[in-house]
């Protein structure tokens, strides 16, 4: 069967992330802009790794398209098994719903819903069941089970990164794509994420993929990658 034809429900792989000389151009015609330039990339099930390089490499370019959520224009991404190369856009939405979780430096909480419902509604509407007992769970997980009925304004930066941490490993997704999970905290709840980050992922035994600029994050992980201008350029154990 073709890779485009494959069920979504392929079996896990042993490896997590396959990427091979993947590029990604914006801008017109005229004047292009390379911001991917041949990223080749191979991440085991169950790994952490750390992706560091200064603002403008490309890190969070290279996240978005391992995630799904920007198309390639050139090479080949597997991601859980599946070719993300040949999907459009509906079947790359089906592919990450239960398989990806994703935090942001920026929170993305609705700010007219309660904690506990920017977790659930999101499980809701994938067809999980039970979304409002998984979302309960889960925020109580990460120390917010007296938060469940606050909304975003009643909530600290770090609780409210603890709901996205939440909303992002409710459905116990395989892989965790991490971007600048501590960029707008101060020092102290920082810490406290980044080991609730890791803890979580432990408890679901997910591989992870967190960018960042600070050495000592990176030191939690297995691996460390860096970027710069479009290519990956060093790694290290």
């Amino acid at each position: 069967m073709p890779d485009a034809q494959r069920p979504l429900e392929a079996l896990a792989p042993e490896v997590a992330i396959a990427a091979h000389n993947v590029t990604l151009t914006l801008g017109s015609d005229k004047a292009p802009v390379e911001i991917l330039r041949g990223v080749d990339l191979e991440v085991p099930a169950g790994a952490s790794v750390a992706l560091l390089g200064p603002s403008g490499s490309g890190k969070s370019s290279l996240m978005a398209v391992l995630a799904g959520l920007e198309r390639a224009n050139g090479g080949s991404i597997r991601v859980a098994g599946l070719d993300f190369g040949a999907m459009d856009e509906d079947d790359l939405a089906r592919a990450r719903r239960g398989r990806i979780g994703i935090v942001l430096q920026a929170f993305h909480l609705l700010p007219t819903m309660t904690a506990l419902e920017n977790v659930a509604v999101p499980l809701e509407l994938a067809g999980i069941a039970d979304p409002f007992g998984r979302a309960a769970a889960e925020l109580e997980a990460v120390g917010l089970g007296h938060r469940l009925t606050h909304y975003p304004a009643q909530l600290s930066g770090g609780e409210q990164q603890r709901v996205a941490i939440a909303r992002a490993m409710a459905s116990s997704p395989a892989i965790i794509f991490a971007d600048e999970p501590t960029g707008n905290l101060d020092t102290a709840t920082g810490h406290a994420i980044i080991d609730l980050i890791f803890a979580r992922r432990a408890a679901l035994g997910a591989t992870l993929l967190i960018i960042t600029h600070d050495p000592e994050l990176a030191e939690h992980c297995d691996r460390v990658v860096v970027m710069h201008d479009g290519k990956i350029e060093e790694r290290a154990a």
